[in-house]
């Protein structure tokens, strides 16, 4: 595969995570709550990558029974409660606002990264912080005059997918060096689903699971914005630096802001789409790396959007 290809594959892969919002709202008509969005989401996404990696990949299923514990915490800590949290701000918001609070995740992990791993808070990090706070504030309506146009909650718990959605890179960073980025993901939704059976609550829907268009969309979610968009994203990322990829990552929330305005009719405001501004200018800082960071970590970034 050519460079122009590679970077190619890696854009379709990030824009098909940002249209996930559009099998989430569909779920949401037929009944199902964020809860149950979740247990559908990392059930089948499993499923799917399971028959995936069993017939083209199944040397990517051995691990070490040790590891679990880090596929636990991408897993359940991570997948689970970050997909609760984005999916309960498009329930009680809009997918542009989810989108844009998950995307403090970078943020998250440089933080924690500093504290955990001791890793340098560079002039670029702080910069990201503050144009991440700026345009969240934006955003939700702290700024310009202090009037926020969403309730407290939907702030916390957008923030919250954010930090949920951060703990997959912290966790991940201990295995990221033994196994493949999908390895490491099969095994997070392999956890994600043991918890969610019988967490999920779905036999309370077991008559919606009759209908084709339920199937369907289930079908188009596991496999869309889940299992393929990682593929193809992953894909292109063996064939060019994991910086440059995650960078071209941000066009996730370009897509998922432009569905949430142009087909689920979410409304922007002049200053929230400044905030959006900032919050994207500070994914680009976050992901920023130099070559001598790459060489010496060599550790690549995950994104399971």
């Amino acid at each position: 595969m050519n460079l122009k290809r590679a970077y190619t594959v890696a854009v379709i892969g990030a824009a098909l995570w940002g249209i996930i919002g559009l099998f989430v709202a569909r779920l949401y008509q037929f009944g199902f709550t964020p809860w149950e969005v979740v247990a559908i989401r990392v059930i089948s996404s499993f499923i799917v990558m399971f028959i995936y990696l069993i017939v083209f990949k199944p040397k990517l299923l051995k691990i070490k029974i040790k590891d679990s514990i880090y596929f636990i915490g991408t897993g359940i800590c991570s997948i689970v409660f970050f997909n609760w949290c984005y999916f309960e701000v498009i329930n009680k918001s809009s997918l542009s606002l989810a989108v844009i609070l998950l995307y403090t995740g970078p943020l998250f992990v440089a933080l924690m990264s500093r504290i955990i791993f001791k890793e340098k808070l560079t002039v670029l990090k702080i910069l990201a912080l503050i144009f991440t706070l700026a345009g969240c504030a934006f955003v939700v309506g702290i700024l310009p005059k202090y009037h926020v146009s969403i309730s407290w909650y939907v702030l916390i718990i957008g923030l919250g997918s954010g930090f949920c959605y951060a703990l997959y890179s912290i966790f991940g960073k201990y295995v990221s060096s033994k196994y493949s980025s999908l390895t490491i993901t099969f095994y997070s939704f392999l956890f994600a689903s043991l918890f969610m059976i019988p967490a999920g609550g779905l036999w309370r829907k077991s008559e919606a699971f009759g209908q084709w268009q339920v199937l369907l969309c289930i079908f188009g979610l596991a496999l869309i914005p889940t299992c393929l968009a990682y593929i193809l994203y992953t894909y292109g990322l063996s064939y060019i630096e994991s910086s440059r990829a995650s960078i071209l990552a941000t066009v996730e929330p370009v897509v998922a802001i432009i569905i949430g305005v142009a087909v689920l009719g979410d409304a922007l405001s002049v200053w929230q789409f400044i905030g959006i501004i900032f919050v994207l200018v500070s994914i680009l800082l976050t992901t920023k790396k130099t070559k001598m960071y790459e060489d010496n970590k060599g550790i690549k970034q995950q994104n399971l959007m």
